[in-house]
């Protein structure tokens, strides 16, 4: 079977101002990637664009009404200091949680081995009624309830490498039994939360604080020794990823210095334990990476381990 690609101009249209840090450069850097020939192979779709019903699987229908009610007929409307929407932030957000839904039902019907969304905005960092961070909508919580609504998924599981901690991600799943959250993250920096204290309900929360100047070893390490365990624990009968690439040592949001090699390492760490675990059932989701030559190489380093099934 194949690797799905999902993404979609719109998502490239999506433009929080000049200057911005997620910018439409970063989609662009990431698609050039992966037109290089070893990855002929990848099935590509454009990302539907979901329905505000199933947003409302994380969000509140008031905070989708707010989100919907904002987008600009031109300029921008600034969120919060960080988080702007454009005349195309709409359209772009609905197609990137439609990616996310949409390669839970192709992956769990058996139609692809695995899926890549390259998609922005990112969503992590989006709380149930809270824009933050460069997030409206959190595609990978909203896969995550997804897997369970649509296809009877007791077990769903979310990892999450970006270099900043996905409290929006973990603020929708850290109080249910059936979902388990692992993050590792640069600590302390942006947004404040994820110490190793914050372990959910049952411990379905493994979070792996790492300090500024941490690298390829305590990377590793923190899978190795605390994430991997507990996420074969957990038995996932589905298994999210969310794929930001800013813990890269050319990143300038952050002071991590894991390798390009890193991200293919990890891919095929999490693959194994989808084997083991869920029948290879796994989806990707674009979050973070914003040094664009290091987005660009890491993006094909995962994408290049997810093809090799």
């Amino acid at each position: 079977m194949s690797t799905l690609f999902y993404s979609h101009p719109a998502c490239i249209e999506h433009d929080p101002g000049s200057y911005h840090p997620e910018c439409p450069d970063r989609l662009r850097s990431v698609l050039a990637g992966l037109e290089e020939d070893e990855f002929r192979h990848l099935d590509r779709r454009d990302a539907p664009e979901i329905e505000l019903s199933q947003v409302e699987l994380v969000h509140s229908s008031q905070y989708v009404e707010q989100i919907m009610d904002s987008v600009p007929s031109e300029g921008l409307v600034s969120l919060d200091p960080d988080t702007s929407l454009s005349p195309a932030s709409g359209e772009a957000t609905r197609r990137a949680a439609g990616a996310a839904v949409t390669a839970v039902d192709e992956v769990v019907g058996g139609k692809a081995s695995n899926a890549f969304c390259a998609i922005r905005p990112p969503g992590h960092h989006a709380e149930s009624s809270r824009a933050m961070g460069f997030c409206l909508f959190n595609s990978a919580a909203i896969a995550a309830f997804h897997a369970r609504e649509a296809h009877s998924m007791d077990r769903v599981a979310v990892i999450d490498f970006d270099v900043h901690h996905g409290n929006g991600t973990q603020h929708s799943l850290e109080n249910d039994v059936g979902m388990f959250y692992g993050s590792s993250h640069q600590f302390p920096a942006y947004p404040g939360t994820g110490s190793q204290s914050e372990t959910g309900c049952d411990d379905n929360v493994c979070n792996v604080p790492l300090a500024a100047g941490a690298g390829s070893r305590e990377f590793r390490k923190a899978y190795e020794d605390r994430i991997l365990p507990s996420l074969r624990a957990f038995n996932p009968e589905f298994l999210i990823i969310s794929a930001g690439f800013d813990a890269h040592t050319r990143d300038p949001l952050a002071q991590l210095n894991v390798q390009t090699e890193d991200y293919g390492w990890l891919t095929r760490q999490l693959m194994d334990v989808a084997d083991e675990c869920c029948e290879g059932r796994v989806i990707s989701l674009l979050e973070g990476g914003y040094d664009l030559d290091a987005l660009r190489e890491s993006a094909q380093a995962h994408v290049r381990t997810l093809l090799a099934v």
